[in-house]
């Protein structure tokens, strides 16, 4: 039996209007009756999805975790227990900042507990609200910024040009890793982190094997939990470019509850 499900959020979890289906909250409540670990693992902070956790009735609970940051921390509920965060080196971040701007693009900056916004745009304050809350500046550098930096992200729609981007800072890979999501993110995090390894480590601490655990996701940042755990699934909206990549792909996307799919397919009908 599987015994712990660790799924991404936005496109995957949570509907284009910024809830859960009541089917989706259904079939989570039927699996944690079984004893399954529900995990969510997000690019986001973990203090950015308290919401989404009261949603699941898993906020502030012993015993339950988060997989945030891409990987870069992993929190216990009960009182937002840290248990491991990864931050980019300082000097390191000020680099790929400083290659942003020279983009032009919006950036988002990721501390434990805040998310800086430079060159904010309407399209992309629209994409946010509703999903979490940041902060728009209009600072030229890093230097105000005091606590550890956790991940950086350029935003643009086109998947192109943010492969472009990746490939104009090649000689950072020795240093970070890049994952894309949302179509519309290219994140930068330490090197090795991903929320492959989040999952992976965090199995080893609360000592569940990885080949009993479901990962299910959208896109490529999910990709390496889902390569991870013993039954990696893609939604049906996951980019076209990894499906052959995952184990098993919904017939139900994001918007239609493609959680509750696998829970019944695989937790309360198991074979």
């Amino acid at each position: 039996m599987y015994k712990l499900i660790a799924t991404d959020l936005d496109e995957t979890l949570i509907s284009h209007d910024h809830t859960i289906t009541q089917e989706n909250k259904d079939a989570i409540q039927k699996a944690i009756d079984k004893g399954v670990k529900i995990v969510l693992a997000t690019g986001r902070g973990f203090e950015t999805v308290q919401h989404t956790l009261k949603d699941l009735g898993l906020n502030d609970k012993a015993g339950e975790y988060v997989i945030s940051f891409n990987g870069g921390a992993l929190t216990e509920n009960k009182d937002n227990t840290l248990l491991e965060l990864v931050p980019l080196k300082r000097e390191l971040a000020e680099e790929i900042f400083t290659k942003g701007k020279e983009y032009g693009d919006c950036i988002h900056v990721y501390t434990k507990d805040k998310v800086y916004v430079f060159n904010m745009t309407d399209e992309e304050r629209d994409y946010l609200d509703g999903r979490m809350p940041v902060i728009e500046t209009d600072e030229t550098n890093l230097d105000f910024i005091d606590d550890d930096i956790i991940k950086l992200l350029f935003v643009n729609t086109d998947f192109d040009y943010l492969k472009s981007i990746e490939n104009d800072l090649s000689y950072l890979r020795d240093d970070v890793d890049v994952s894309y999501s949302a179509q519309r993110y290219i994140e930068f995090n330490p090197k090795g982190i991903t929320k492959g390894k989040g999952l992976s480590d965090l199995c080893d601490l609360i000592g569940i094997d990885l080949k009993d655990t479901i990962a299910i996701g959208d896109n490529f940042n999910d990709l390496p939990m889902i390569q991870a755990a013993g039954l990696g699934v893609g939604v049906a909206n996951t980019n076209e470019e990894m499906k052959d990549l995952c184990d098993v792909i919904t017939e139900n996307d994001y918007n239609h509850s493609a959680i509750a799919e696998v829970i019944e397919k695989f937790i309360l009908n198991e074979e």
